[in-house]
């Protein structure tokens, strides 16, 4: 008779055990020593091997000859045990026995002595599942039990035990078993089993697995079955997800909202009869890994990735904002939880959720505001703010001509014409007065069109910390922006000479220097920070920026 590979190669010695050294080792020790507890708890995700070791810590504490602390596996009580003829260790599923009625049966045998064996075990799985009057007559005889009797009660879902149970209880944490540790457990059973599998199908398995032994054997299983070489491939073919690459190339999609591909890998993951709930869900990952990348300067402790794909998702991840991969996060969950309900209509809320995540303009939720707000932001802070001639110039390039082969007559042509030569005038001025002020130098050396500044963020937290019991040196700051460039240097430009020599007036700018410096919480000397009189302040306040940015966007004009 066939039997699943997980119970063939589940563990018969607490040696076997992959991944929970930290309570074997302990168990190990008890069992040795024969200090046992008279009631155990292990809690875990599912797969982690807390059911094995009840078994294993059930044989053990009846073992006749244990070996090193582990059930030697040979005697009587141990094949007993393992044969199931053991009338001593009795196991019971909670999910199905929650009643008070079995607890009180347990309460009534526990009075009797083991008819063959040292010890009488009980071993409770899914403990949880008791109803609150089981619990409340498990409670006394888990507190003192007879000498002879041990409880292992196993549980994936600690919290809903009550404490009464869990204080009287030694109790064990079983961890998700990592990726490494399953890829050679894996490994060891296809070498084992005659199954051709590679490195990286191994680890793709692993992966599905999040930390289950049990899931990733059955999943070993599944794709053997093919009788061919275990790939990557095969795996995403066999899960029913679209495998790393094509996830790769629909968020990268999503970034260039390029909607054929979008819709061309869900029409494929349709086509292949894949499950699209199994693929949004890999897709959930993906974005999870993304905003890792994003967020956290060491990743790579968090990732389970090769360099291949780490390269990969950095790049990908410089084309999202954090407000962007948040506001595509709750789509994906929404979306997830619309799918589970509605299963005739999986594509379309696929499609449609896929197409609200490349515009957010369409949709006025707190998070798509959010993101758009962000995407404005990192257009302002990169350096370069289109004004309206710009617009007008890159706008022109489009312009059609008339069927005589004359151009036609452009009104934008002229005003960009006009405002042209006023910001060019306004720059004559603007460098006029540099001279005047004296900071004719700096300004040579450091000209605003040949770097790239970006504004300061805490500029009003360093006038309010400069201008502390000085308000009008406040009320000229406050007519000033400030910028800093690739090079740590800072830039404060006013709009005429006049408010740059109010500042120069008195320690101004030193308590300047010191509010900058705090601000920004590191040194800033004198030399760092350069004083300018620039029409920037003039032509572009923050309102101006966003508007000018908003129009640029409905006219489809890009701005890189």
């Amino acid at each position: 008779m066939h039997q699943a590979l997980y119970r063939k190669w589940r563990p018969s010695t607490f040696d076997d055990v992959c991944g929970q050294e930290h309570i074997t080792s302990i168990l190990k020790y008890e069992c040795e020593h024969g200090k046992f507890s008279h009631a155990y708890l292990f809690c875990g995700s599912r797969g982690t091997g807390k059911t094995t070791c009840a078994k294993i810590l059930a044989k053990a504490v009846n073992c006749e000859s244990p070996q090193n602390g582990s059930p030697c596996g040979k005697c009587a009580s141990c094949i007993s045990i393992d044969s199931g003829a053991a009338t001593d260790v009795l196991e019971m599923d909670a999910a199905s026995n929650n009643g008070v009625e079995n607890i009180r049966d347990i309460r009534d045998e526990v009075v009797y002595a083991p008819s063959n064996l040292k010890k009488r075990v009980y071993i409770v799985d899914e403990v949880h599942m008791l109803s609150a009057s089981a619990f409340n007559a498990l409670l006394k005889t888990l507190e003192e039990p007879p000498e002879y009797v041990v409880f292992i009660l196993a549980t994936t879902e600690l919290h809903k035990l009550p404490a009464t149970i869990v204080s009287r209880c030694q109790r064990f944490d079983f961890r998700r078993i990592s990726t490494p540790t399953l890829m050679q457990r894996l490994k060891f059973i296809a070498e084992q089993e005659g199954i051709d599998i590679e490195e990286d199908a191994a680890r793709a398995i692993a992966k599905i697995a999040q930390g289950g032994m049990r899931d990733a054997i059955s999943l070993l299983e599944l794709c053997a079955g093919s009788r061919k070489t275990i790939t990557p491939e095969l795996v995403s073919e066999t899960v029913g997800s679209g495998g790393r690459e094509n996830m790769m190339r629909l968020v990268e999609a999503i970034a260039d909202k390029d909607f054929d591909m979008i819709f061309e890998e869900i029409d494929q993951t349709v086509r292949s009869s894949k499950d699209l709930s199994v693929f949004w869900q890999d897709l959930i990952s993906l974005y999870r890994d993304i905003l890792v990348v994003r967020t956290v300067k060491d990743s790579a402790k968090y990732l389970d990735l090769t360099d291949a794909e780490k390269q990969s998702l950095d790049s990908v991840a410089r084309k999202f904002s954090k407000e962007a991969l948040l506001y595509h996060c709750k789509l994906l969950e929404d979306a997830l939880y619309s799918m589970q309900k509605a299963n005739a209509v999986k594509r379309i809320v696929a499609e449609m959720t896929l197409v609200r995540m490349c515009d957010n303009s369409l949709d006025t939720s707190n998070e798509a505001l959010s993101a758009r707000i962000a995407e404005i932001e990192d257009r302002l802070y990169s350096g370069f703010v289109p004004t309206p001639s710009s617009v007008s110039e890159n706008a022109s390039l489009d312009k059609k001509e008339y069927p005589n082969g004359k151009d036609a007559p452009s009104q934008n042509n002229t005003n960009s014409s006009d405002k042209n030569n006023a910001k060019t005038s306004a720059t004559q001025t603007a460098k006029n007065d540099k001279s005047e002020s004296g900071e004719r130098s700096a300004s040579q050396s450091h000209d605003s069109d040949k770097r790239v500044l970006k504004v300061l963020r805490c500029w009003p937290e360093v006038i309010e910390r400069a201008s502390r019991g000085d308000a009008g040196v406040g009320a000229f700051l406050k007519n000033m922006k400030a910028y800093t460039s690739d090079d740590g240097k800072v830039f404060v430009c006013a709009e005429n000479s006049f408010v740059l020599g109010m500042i120069e007036r008195g320690d101004t700018k030193d308590k300047l220097r010191a509010a900058i410096s705090a601000n920004l919480r590191r040194e800033i000397s004198d030399r760092d920070i350069i004083y300018e009189v620039t029409e920037r302040v003039r032509e572009n306040s923050v309102m101006d920026e966003i508007d000018e940015l908003m129009r640029s966007a409905h006219d489809g004009v890009s701005l890189d």
